[in-house]
């Protein structure tokens, strides 16, 4: 049996007048495809779990949003609106919404996938390019032995990370900083964002 968590109920009534009841007619349909969903809020909005991440909704000043966690393997659902998070688009009203019965239907369709422990497919990662490094930086890391080894025993995204930094400095000054900086680091063997890393 599915469950209700008082935190959506709170999160409808604070959202706007024209929200509530597109809100609670999607959290009725969740519940009618999928009896055993369980609510929650993640990220402040709230999310239906069924066997894992399934569907959410959340509200704005001005629309609606409704999504499937695994939309692409969903038939029947269209096209995605790429304006809006989700793949109704901006909801304004229940009108913007598919027919009850067919919203019924992909919920019970996406709970079948987590049922078969189907997961939508890996988007392909494409390499970034690498970074060519400024002479300047190559000059000061040739004077500094250290630096050197340390930099060459670096993994091409932490070296990535300090040379787009060095090349983001807009004035001579701060870039020279900023290649000083990277020596100094480099040399203690820390990435670039070593301060936000946990000890």
């Amino acid at each position: 049996m599915g469950t209700k968590d008082p935190r959506v109920d709170a999160y409808i009534e604070k959202s706007q007048p024209f929200a509530r009841p597109i809100l609670r007619h999607l959290r009725k349909v969740v519940h009618a495809g999928c009896p055993g969903v369980e609510e929650t809020m993640k990220w402040s909005f709230p999310h239906f779990d069924y066997k894992g991440i399934f569907c959410a909704m959340a509200s704005f000043k001005a629309h609606c949003t409704f999504g499937f966690w695994k939309a692409s393997l969903l038939e029947g659902l269209g096209g995605t609106d790429k304006d809006a998070m989700g793949q109704f688009g901006r909801i304004t009203s229940l009108d913007d919404l598919p027919p009850e019965k067919k919203l019924i239907a992909l919920v019970k369709q996406a709970a079948k996938l987590n049922d078969a422990g189907i997961k939508p497919p890996r988007p392909e990662r494409t390499a970034k390019p690498s970074v060519a490094p400024p002479d300047d930086f190559v000059a000061a890391l040739k004077k500094n032995k250290k630096a050197q080894t340390a930099w060459d025993a670096f993994s091409p995204s932490h070296r990535r990370e300090y040379l787009e930094w060095i090349l983001e400095a807009k004035q001579p000054a701060t870039r020279d900083r900023r290649i000083a900086t990277t020596l100094e680091w480099v040399s203690e063997g820390k990435g670039r964002n070593w301060k936000y890393q946990s000890p």
